[in-house]
């Protein structure tokens, strides 16, 4: 019996013993983390799965695991099929699913620490049709059987002072305390990662590629606060930081702390809050009041101090992507450059200045059919060589105390020319980037509303792709960050509806993937701001462009660029020439100058 199979096994004879029929693992964290740290990596250590977002369901005698078209053939190459049925969402789900499968009658177990309350309802109104119930466990039964499960890492929380934050923690607090007392609130749960870091002007290093720290936060009307974090954690540094006005527990206070609110108003989130929350405040006989965390927008809407951080983080980041392009072009066409090897050196330059803290995720490394995969992740079984004459795709990202980035460039790995279809291809994906480059449109405007101009060169030539366009980024944060995306509004998906507001950073990403040959990406990151128009009637935003490294021009079929698309290209590369030469000398400037030449 193989590894994954023996841990299947193990852990339905835990269920037995629990008097459970089914088990459902997702990947999640206590914070509905995105990334999580290795101790909350259950699905991983159950089933291979090494992507971000999945779930699996575990019952006597079938399992399924649940992806989105992110990970259609990772999935495949990581899970065994004889384990595991691949089920694909949102064309199904877990709730779905069960609401077949499930037995008459049965206990289905979940960990109400692991999944939000939305969720919970959905697969308990799915499981009633069949009779069967969804039972809260009292611990995890997947850590009952995790021999060598990782602790939570005990990592000090550090300061992030307020020459890169922009704004006092306490001021940010008094906002917070006035959100309560308008709405008659006694306090707010604040339990997202990225919300307590950013309220209180503190990073971490507790989770890979995201500078948190693992903690909660009771926020109070009187502009006080309750941070429950390990007591490991905490430096004198940090305490003088907190002041008198926040109040530092153990992490292990926390339940404690929520059920001591009887008789109060507090504000939950419930796509950022786990269903133990609510379920702790309802039992010890406080009012929830289901609300959006009140961090999530000031969070989203960088200050001037922010935006400046993040043009110097991308100005520093440029220099280095650029410098690898450089080091590829040399490199790539003698063949002997690996897909890890390429990883590994892109992370040396972005490391040589001194300034980087992490990456911002795991690079995706993507050679010829791996560039097909959209979130890719290389590994010594899967890395391949760069060979002569195919499509290599780079998508990658650091983070520095100023700023998070988030880049892919598609490079052609010469020394022939690009096939026909390659650059009709990519060509259209780089029309679709810029007419979202250079979109105009009026306050109110939602993510979803601006997703079709850039799949519109790709849908008349009856081509797709399946992801968001765009996604929302924090200052040295997550580069993921709610709440605004763009993306169809298909499926209800959070934050299409949200209205884009001055100060939002997204990533600008189309692409295309053809399964098994190759896969094309151009992501800038872009700044919304206000736009004069003589004779505007109301209030107009568009979008300033942070990234700046060199696109490939030999990808380009020119003949289909449009003269205001041949203009933007030239404008771009005349400002990512100006902002980059100054950083880099010798073979490396010769080669900016020539990747900036104009069309």
């Amino acid at each position: 019996m193989h590894t994954h199979e023996a841990r299947l096994d193990a852990l339905r004879k835990q269920l037995a013993q629990d008097g459970l029929d089914g088990f459902v693992i997702p990947i999640s964290d206590e914070h509905m983390s995105e990334y999580v740290g290795a101790y909350a990596q259950r699905l991983a250590w159950l089933t291979g799965f090494g992507g971000s977002a999945g779930t699996a369901v575990v019952l006597k005698d079938e399992a399924a695991i649940f992806v989105d078209g992110r990970y259609t053939l990772q999935v495949r190459e990581q899970v065994d099929g004889r384990l595991y049925s691949y089920q694909s969402v949102p064309q199904t789900s877990p709730a779905a699913w069960l609401g077949d499968h499930a037995p008459e009658g049965a206990r289905i177990g979940y960990d109400a620490w692991l999944h939000g309350r939305p969720w919970v309802e959905s697969v308990a109104s799915a499981l009633s049709v069949r009779g069967a119930r969804l039972v809260p466990v009292e611990s995890n039964p997947v850590d009952a059987v995790w021999a060598d499960r990782p602790a939570p890492s005990i990592a000090p929380a550090l300061v992030h002072a307020e020459e890169h934050a922009g704004q006092s923690a306490s001021e940010k607090r008094a906002a917070v305390a006035e959100w309560l007392a308008e709405r008659k609130l006694d306090a707010v749960v604040v339990s997202a990662l990225d919300s307590i870091a950013w309220l209180l002007n503190i990073r971490g290093a507790d989770v890979d590629r995201t500078p948190l720290a693992l903690s909660f936060v009771l926020a109070h009307a009187d502009g006080t606060a309750d941070l429950f974090i390990a007591p490991e954690k905490v430096t004198p540094a940090l305490v003088q930081h907190l002041g008198n006005a926040v109040r530092i527990h153990d992490r292990e206070g926390f339940v404690p702390a929520l059920e001591a609110m009887a008789g109060k108003r507090i504000a939950v989130d419930p796509e950022r809050a786990v269903a133990a929350i609510f379920a702790t405040l309802d039992r010890a006989g406080a009012k929830t009041i289901a609300l959006t965390d009140p961090v999530v927008l000031p969070k989203a809407i960088k200050n001037e101090v922010e935006k400046a951080g993040q043009r110097a983080a991308q100005a520093r980041d440029g220099a280095a992507v650029s410098r690898f392009l450089h080091w590829l072009s040399v490199e790539a066409p003698r063949g002997g450059v690996t897909e890890l090897a390429a990883a590994d050196r892109l992370e040396a330059f972005r490391a040589e200045g001194g300034l980087l803290r992490d990456l911002s995720f795991d690079t995706i490394s993507g050679a010829g059919p791996n560039g097909a995969v959209v979130h890719y992740r290389v590994s010594e079984e899967t890395s391949r060589t760069l060979e002569p004459n195919s499509v290599y795709l780079v998508d990658s990202g650091a983070q520095y105390v100023d700023g998070t980035t988030d880049i892919t460039r598609t490079v052609w790995v010469g020394p022939e020319q690009p096939p026909a279809e390659v650059r009709d291809r990519f060509t259209r994906v780089l029309k679709g980037h810029i007419a979202l480059a250079r979109a105009v449109f009026p306050k109110g405007t939602a993510g979803s509303q601006l997703d079709s101009f850039a799949r519109q060169f790709l849908w008349s030539a009856g081509l797709d792709y399946a992801h968001g366009t765009g996604h929302g980024v924090g200052s040295f944060l997550s580069v993921h960050e709610g709440p605004q995306r763009i993306a169809k509004a298909a499926g209800g998906q959070a934050g299409t509806g949200q209205v884009l507001m001055p100060g939002m950073i997204l990533s600008n990403e189309p692409g295309y993937y053809k399964t098994g040959a190759y896969g094309i990406r151009i992501e800038n990151l872009v700044l919304v701001e206000p736009r004069d128009i003589a004779g505007a009637e109301g209030d107009f935003y568009g979008f300033e462009t942070l990234t700046h490294v060199p696109i490939d021009r030999n990808l380009v079929d020119v003949a289909l660029l449009a003269p205001e698309e041949r203009d933007w290209w030239n404008t771009y590369h005349a400002r990512t020439l100006a902002l980059l030469s100054p950083q880099l000398e010798g073979a490396d400037r010769g080669w900016l100058e020539s990747a900036c030449a104009p069309l």
